[in-house]
């Protein structure tokens, strides 16, 4: 790869200019979600789910794609043997993982180094102890047996042909404990032909000002390519992946979305955003910056996992304003309050309306909504905001409420259907079983309809209830799907008479939103909340595309 340096400053942020000329024109991308990342708690893929995030990361476009342990267990084994076959990489190459050999061992006989040549990657990633300490309380043998350990495990891989990546684990706590057996490793796995050299701060507390000193140093040792794999146990495994690159590492490990054991790796959706779009250092396809925010966002789908809202650059709050003096002053300019031009990674900006809102927020919510509200009718509405919140309302985390309620404002009534009553009956049996039962009477397009249906509880039956009943005449309903259904009581010192919260997450298979309803009644507010839920969802669907107003 080139690892030239530039004749210019590179950009940063909006306009502004980096003050390190020096920086690599570009480091490969190396994701071990599949490996390291699935190490975090409570992360569990299947065999499937490791072949759709890997065809992700493809998607986004990073340079290696570490895929596990091939022979470590029966999963990674079997993800290895369908590869071949299910995955058709563009733009990445697919790594398999394994260790040197065993002390006192012979690598022709190794299981582990047989796994990995039997894997039939082009490249393999292998791990080494560097730390002194690990090595003779560890692995309970002397540091020249661990040097022969990574020379010869090295050699035997580039005999078979493999391209070879060497993590010296355990890297920065070995330098600070005994600098020259570090060196020892690194060297005889850069003269046993591995490419590149890889640090890993395994414990993940060292510092960025230790970080240049430790890389600085090395790079004037070493001739190979120097790569990165923070942990994030000190907080700093992004800006310490930053510090090394500006010493000259050209090749960067990390997790999507900061996956990992304990407090997880570097987040390479930061380290990818700092890097390409504010030091200017290439990391992937430049087109295909804007791709992170959804890939991001999808492979948290596909891991079980809730998106971090506030995680830079791809959170669902990352460009969202919320005080009427942020939002005034962006109306005038984006780069006031935003780092970046949120598109440029696939997100953008949100204008958060709550009682802290000002008529320039209202304003240009209106606007992203496409709503003409005059001065008079963005007044009444922060005052019914207010009202509400005062009340026990959250609308910065009820979009989809907040819509709805922005539209009234205009005169506009959701044309959907129309509440006559609904009755809800909990009836529990000798076996102690529950039955919950819901009848609804509504009106629809200009028709009274009587409809019952029944669920696992109140809010179930009442959602089956009122499908029956509009379900016939809005088809579209069928594709909208409650996802989440959150309660908070709101003031405890009443008991069971406190007022509740309830707020409902919902999709349409493509877009989600959240409605919410407060009262003392648990059921009215589920009401409120799941009939949001459902007139927002019925209002974006290409049946209610003409009654928007």
């Amino acid at each position: 790869m080139n690892t030239s340096t530039r004749d210019a400053a590179a950009p940063l942020g909006r306009g502004r200019h980096s003050p390190l000329p020096d920086l690599p024109e570009a480091v490969d991308i190396y994701d071990t979600t599949l490996r390291d990342g699935s190490q975090q708690e409570g992360l569990s893929l299947t065999v499937d789910d490791k072949l759709r995030v890997a065809r992700q990361l493809d998607h986004l476009g990073v340079a290696y794609i570490e895929g596990g342990w091939p022979g470590a267990n029966p999963k990674d084994e079997e993800f290895f043997q369908r590869a071949p076959d299910e995955l058709k990489l563009e733009t990445a190459t697919l790594v398999a993982f394994g260790s040197t050999r065993r002390p006192r061992s012979r690598t022709d006989t190794d299981d582990t180094l047989r796994h990995l040549v039997k894997a039939k990657t082009s490249a393999v990633c292998i791990v080494g102890k560097s730390w002194d300490r690990h090595v003779t309380e560890a692995l309970r043998t002397d540091l020249d047996e661990a040097v022969a350990m990574t020379s010869e495990s090295v050699a035997f891989l580039r005999a078979n042909g493999l391209r070879v990546f060497f993590d010296a684990e355990h890297f920065f706590d070995g330098y600070r404990s005994d600098r020259e057996f570090t060196l020892r490793v690194l060297r005889a796995a850069e003269e046993a032909g591995a490419g590149t050299l890889v640090l890993c701060d395994t414990n993940g507390g060292t510092l960025p000002h230790e970080v240049e000193q430790i890389v600085s140093e090395v790079r004037a040792e070493v001739s190979a390519q120097i790569g990165l794999h923070f942990h994030n146990d000190g907080g700093c495994g992004v800006a310490n992946t930053l510090t090394g690159v500006r010493l000259g590492a050209t090749h960067v490990q990390g997790c999507v979305n900061g996956y990992g054991e304990r407090t997880g790796n570097a987040d390479l959706c930061a380290a990818i955003g700092d890097l390409s779009v504010k030091m200017g250092v290439r990391t992937i396809d430049p087109e295909r910056l804007e791709r992170l925010r959804p890939v991001s966002h999808h492979i948290a789908e596909l891991v079980n996992i809730a998106p971090n809202p506030q995680q830079p650059f791809v959170g669902h709050s990352a460009f969202a304003h919320k005080a009427g003096l942020h939002t005034s002053a962006i109306a005038r300019g984006r780069d006031l309050y935003e780092h970046i031009p949120p598109d440029t990674v696939g997100n953008g900006s949100r204008f958060v309306v709550s009682e802290l809102a000002g008529r320039s927020t209202l304003a240009l919510k209106a606007e992203q909504l496409g709503l003409a509200l005059d001065g008079s009718a963005l007044g009444a509405v922060l005052e019914q905001l207010k009202d509400l919140e005062h009340r026990g309302y959250h609308f910065e985390v009820a979009d989809g409420s907040l819509e709805l309620l922005m539209r009234r404002a205009t005169g506009w009534e959701q044309p959907f259907f129309r509440l006559e009553s609904f009755r809800v009956i909990t009836e529990q049996r000798e076996d102690h079983h529950f039955d919950t039962e819901a009848t609804i009477k509504v009106h629809v397009q200009g028709e009274r309809v009587v409809a019952t249906g029944e669920g696992n509880g109140p809010v179930n039956a009442l959602d089956a209830a009122l499908r029956r009943a509009v379900g016939e005449k809005y088809p579209a309903l069928s594709g909208v799907h409650l996802t989440d259904y959150k309660v908070r009581v709101l003031d405890t010192s009443k008991g069971t008479g406190a007022v509740t919260r309830v707020l409902i997450d919902s999709t349409d298979g493509e877009h989600t939103w959240s409605t919410i309803g407060v009262s003392e009644n648990i059921i009215e507010a589920s009401w409120q909340a799941l009939s949001d839920a459902v007139v927002y969802g019925l209002l974006h669907s290409a049946a209610g595309a003409d009654d928007k107003g």
